[in-house]
């Protein structure tokens, strides 16, 4: 019994974890369009990974992760985006520029910091926070 409800907990703190990182992505789509970006692309899947977001301002074409906390006791939410994570962003980047026939573009990798508590967000744009 004590084993289902830990499962069970489990499955309900993930479920709300999955529903924050939706909200902070669409909180983060809205912050860019006010930004002047125009969204090209929302949860963008190759078979390399997946890109939050894929903006353009002027020339310049943004590949951005979107990280959402509720506390800040683990770190900034761009730490989260590690080596081995950028890497699968730089690949599916690349697929989506071919897909697109985009190639040779001006682009840039940005992540997008969401601490929410309650109603309240705090978003901070991060543009350029790795390279290739």
């Amino acid at each position: 019994m004590i084993i289902i409800l830990a499962i069970i907990g489990n499955a309900e703190r993930l479920m709300d974890t999955t529903t924050i990182g939706r909200q902070g992505e669409e909180a983060a789509a809205v912050f860019l369009e006010r930004a002047g970006y125009e969204i090209l692309a929302r949860n963008f899947r190759t078979p390399r990974g997946e890109i939050d977001i894929v903006a353009s301002k002027g020339r310049m074409l943004a590949f951005v992760e979107v990280k959402t906390r509720r506390t800040q006791r683990f770190g900034r939410p761009a730490a989260a985006v590690d080596y081995r994570k950028q890497q699968k962003i730089i690949q599916s980047a690349h697929w989506f520029l071919r897909q697109r026939h985009l190639e040779g573009c001006l682009c840039r990798f940005d992540v997008i910091e969401i601490y929410r508590a309650g109603e309240r967000w705090q978003i901070e744009h991060l543009p350029g926070a790795f390279e290739t």
